[in-house]
């Protein structure tokens, strides 16, 4: 009879442990399901207001709208290099070490140009709504692009840093390595994560401080037009949105504090960070300007018309 009993309970325990299995496999295709879904709605949208962008003449010359496809173009390869080292890290995809550090690195420096992004607008409204008579001049073309090398240029010094201060202390035999790529795979020593913490540390609190600035100085300058359909109302609005996506920004750091659990469903929550703190900012981009701005939703409103 003893037998018996262990027998049931042990078919009981297999039982439960196969359904608990079952479940976490379900949950994880949902999530990457709803995740790919996302990706390729954002890759769309991009892509329609890309297209809108380099059709419209005027729109290349104007700065506002450079650093706005600038925006794009840069979360659109850091999204797709997030969601290849999502979908690697779930499914366990080893890669060589070298091939590791590249995205890595490539993934780490699109994430640091963002916030300098977000800050480059905001003083391009601010300069647009406080001094409007000296806007076409410091506001250019060319100054645009020079801003968008500049943050090309910071955004990867504190890889350059990393770079050296691993291959200092490196041995050539770990290159042929084949590991599970992240983040932490590749920082290894505690002069790389005291790099990549200050760099961060300091990317956002000055972007703060410069979308904080902009936002007072705007809404001052609004509270005097005492309209809320003025121009400075509506960039005000702007740097709202704009300061909401770089608490989201910010917000995605502390996945590393939930991605501590080690339990059943750990690729879940892998996942339900990806979905909520690196595609929910980045959609915010096109939602801004693609529906909010004139232009664009014109030019997309023209585009299906034409279409039907």
């Amino acid at each position: 009879m003893m037998k018996v009993t262990i027998f049931n309970t042990f078919n009981n325990e297999t039982y439960i442990s196969s359904q608990s299995i079952q479940l976490s496999e379900s949950a994880k295709m949902a999530f990457i399901g709803v995740i790919i879904f996302c990706i390729c709605f954002f890759i769309y949208f991009i892509l329609v207001l890309l297209m809108v962008y380099f059709a419209t003449p005027h729109l290349r010359e104007n700065a506002r709208y450079i650093l706005f496809a600038h925006m794009l173009i840069n979360d659109a390869v850091y999204l797709s290099l997030g969601l290849f080292l999502c979908l690697g890290f779930v499914f366990l995809l080893y890669v060589p070490l070298p091939i590791c550090y590249i995205l890595v690195t490539c993934a780490t420096a699109t994430f640091q140009i963002t916030p300098y992004n977000l800050a480059i607008m905001a003083l391009e409204r601010y300069v647009a709504i406080c001094f409007p008579l000296r806007h076409i001049m410091l506001c250019t073309a060319r100054r645009s692009y020079f801003a968008i090398a500049t943050m090309w240029f910071v955004g990867w010094l504190p890889n350059v840093a990393d770079f050296i201060v691993l291959i200092s202390s490196f041995e050539v035999k770990y290159l042929s390595q084949n590991i599970l790529c992240k983040r932490q795979s590749v920082h290894v020593l505690a002069a790389q994560n005291t790099i990549h913490l200050c760099t961060l540390t300091m990317s956002f609190i000055l972007v703060s401080l410069v979308i904080l600035f902009t936002y007072i100085k705007v809404m001052l300058i609004a509270h005097k037009t005492g309209s809320g359909k003025s121009s400075a109302s509506k960039a005000g609005r702007t740097l709202i949105l704009h300061a909401v996506q770089l608490f989201l920004c910010l917000l995605s750091l502390t996945s590393s504090f939930s991605e501590t659990y080690r339990g059943d469903y750990f690729f879940i929550v892998i996942m339900l960070n990806f979905l909520l703190f690196t595609c929910v900012p980045r959609l915010l981009s096109p939602l801004i300007y693609g529906i909010r701005d004139e232009v664009f939703s014109k030019s997309i409103r023209k585009m299906y018309s034409t279409i039907k």
